[in-house]
């Protein structure tokens, strides 16, 4: 649940902080106040899009923040605790918005990315705005209206699952039909490139033990003089050091009943003369194993630049020539058994072809069932809002080719009146209809995914009267079950709310700012007189106000 919003500097906003209880809250105020504004700044921090312009005139940055009480959340506190941000059972996340494009993310203090943000937040909020309209107008979302109300995620996902298959099957068939206007061409291309790289007779590793040899190769009379003369000078030359280094111990060696202390250095010197020994000896066998061919250089150099070559044309390692040498090896062999290749992917295209349909067709099944019950439901839904006879249902149509959404197109219908012909939703459905069928669709076919907190912005536009006050009743039994925050110009639907809120603009300095109020008893009569009869309010408006919020509130008590 929603309990905090704190807004700095976002667009005409300078600085608001606002507290939302659970049931229903609405915000009220006239055009232009700044309304949308604040729903805007919520979507900011579920990941929306983090334009400059929004920066107050004359910041450097914008802010949102908001807090969230996760006491019944236990998924998502777990979510948080596994991405080391858990923060107990309550969530903090921040979202800044620089001019310089420097746009910082916070989850309970921690930085995150855009990504984890949409990730953590998408289970917390879903905000129905006027654009759901338009969503319902496109066709194409309204099968998966109906998946997602009747929890058809197993049959849609296992159909899917076959479409896909199906798809790659039906892509390598066209693609070897390709290969087949090409395939010499492609053969002959293959077989130079695997004659070639056979020729060269690859071995992994080969490379760096080349290298390695070069190098030494390179260096071949340091190192013959390096070692031959370390031997010498160690232990077979004249006045050699291990020879030096046994006269000295012997000297020392015999002094050592006069000066104990000469004795333990005697003995130091024999356990080093033991390790130069060993040293000498490590030198002279390097050297005896030091074979330098006179034409061996060359054969690296040569080899070494053959490989060079190879792997400037297919690949930058042995070890990846290698992996391509295999690769080509095999589409060789399949393009010379082009035929049956052929014919053993239209067996498995026309069995996986049988599995997709009885997928589909399982599926399909679902959707006409549930496509029943979801249009008894929003039948009910509208008639209690003050559209009795419509009627309303899902018009199925079979498609030539199977999609990705399964073997047929589904598209709402509508009929508002009796003795009207139906006709598609997106055709005839005005703007006070779509606004009562989308909330229908909520409220009949409510989606199962968690979400506590339900933001409608104007969702009532282009209705009045009767059915205003049905979609406020329907908002508010919707606020028994979830929190709701709910925009509106209409006093029907803000007569409902538990708790109320105005929004206004207030001049400071020269400079405009939205200011967010919590209203009372008294100042929410005045609000809603406000809102019936605009600036003249006069003393039967503020009745009718009182007894429109005390109607509403009987309403929902019984």
């Amino acid at each position: 649940m929603l309990t905090d919003l704190i807004i700095k500097n976002f667009a005409i906003i300078e600085n608001l902080h606002a507290t939302f209880g659970s049931g229903f809250n609405v915000l009220t105020g006239e055009t232009g106040a700044g309304k949308s504004i604040i729903i805007d700044a919520v979507n900011l921090l579920l990941g929306g899009r983090a334009r400059g312009e929004i920066i107050r005139t004359g910041e450097d940055d914008a802010s949102v923040e908001a807090i969230f009480d996760l006491s019944n959340e236990v998924l998502l506190v777990q979510k948080l605790a596994d991405s080391g941000l858990d923060n107990g059972d309550e969530l903090l996340v921040r979202r800044i918005v620089a001019r310089s494009g420097k746009n910082r993310i916070f989850i309970n203090g921690s930085t995150v990315t855009l990504v984890q943000l949409r990730e953590l937040t998408r289970d917390l909020v879903n905000i129905y705005g006027q654009h759901e309209h338009q969503h319902l107008q496109r066709t194409e979302t309204h099968l998966g209206l109906l998946d997602s109300s009747a929890g058809l995620y197993e049959f849609l996902d296992d159909y899917r699952t076959a479409f896909s298959r199906y798809q790659q099957l039906k892509n390598e068939l066209s693609f070897l039909d390709i290969a087949e206007r090409d395939r010499q061409q492609r053969v002959d291309m293959l077989g130079f490139q695997q004659q070639e790289l056979l020729n060269a007779q690859l071995k992994p590793g080969e490379d760096d033990d080349l290298e390695r040899e070069r190098s030494l190769l390179q260096h071949a009379e340091k190192l013959t003089v390096a070692t031959v003369g370390g031997y010498e000078n160690l232990y077979s030359g004249q006045q050699a050091v291990c020879e030096t280094v046994t006269v000295v111990s012997k000297q020392l060696e015999s002094l050592e009943h006069i000066d104990s202390h000469l004795g333990t250095l005697a003995k130091t010197l024999k356990s080093s003369l033991y390790s130069l020994e060993d040293v000498a000896f490590e030198l002279r066998d390097y050297s005896e194993k030091l074979e330098f061919e006179p034409h061996r250089q060359q054969q690296v150099e040569d080899r070494l630049a053959t490989l060079d070559t190879l792997k400037g044309k297919y690949a930058p390692t042995i070890a990846e020539l290698l992996s391509y040498l295999e690769k080509i090896t095999i589409e060789l062999n399949g393009l010379s058994d082009i035929d049956g290749h052929r014919d053993h992917l239209k067996q498995q295209l026309l069995k996986q072809g049988g599995l997709l349909v009885d997928s589909g067709k399982l599926l399909s099944q679902e959707r006409e069932k549930a496509a029943d019950s979801l249009a008894q439901n929003v039948k009910k839904e509208l008639f209690d809002l003050a559209m009795p006879q419509a009627d309303f249902f899902i018009r199925f149509v079979p498609l030539v080719e199977p999609s990705h959404d399964g073997l047929e197109s589904g598209q709402f219908y509508l009929a508002a009146n009796p003795g009207e012909e139906a006709q598609p939703l997106t055709k005839i459905a005005s703007g006070g209809e779509l606004s009562r069928i989308m909330l229908a669709l909520k409220r009949g076919a409510p989606e199962e995914d968690g979400v506590k907190t339900l933001i409608f912005d104007e969702v009532d536009a282009g209705i009045g009267g009767e059915a205003a006050t049905a979609v406020g009743e329907k908002i508010s039994r919707l606020g028994q079950e979830k929190q709701v925050l709910c925009v509106t110009h209409l006093p029907q639907v803000a007569a409902f709310a538990d708790h109320h809120y105005r929004v206004t603009k207030r001049d400071s300095g020269g400079r405009t700012t939205t200011v967010l109020s919590v209203l009372n008893f008294e100042d929410r009569v005045a609000e809603m007189a406000r809102m019936l009869s605009g600036s003249q309010v006069g003393p039967k408006t503020l009745v009718h106000a009182r007894d429109l919020i005390e109607k509403s509130r009987a309403l929902i008590v019984a």
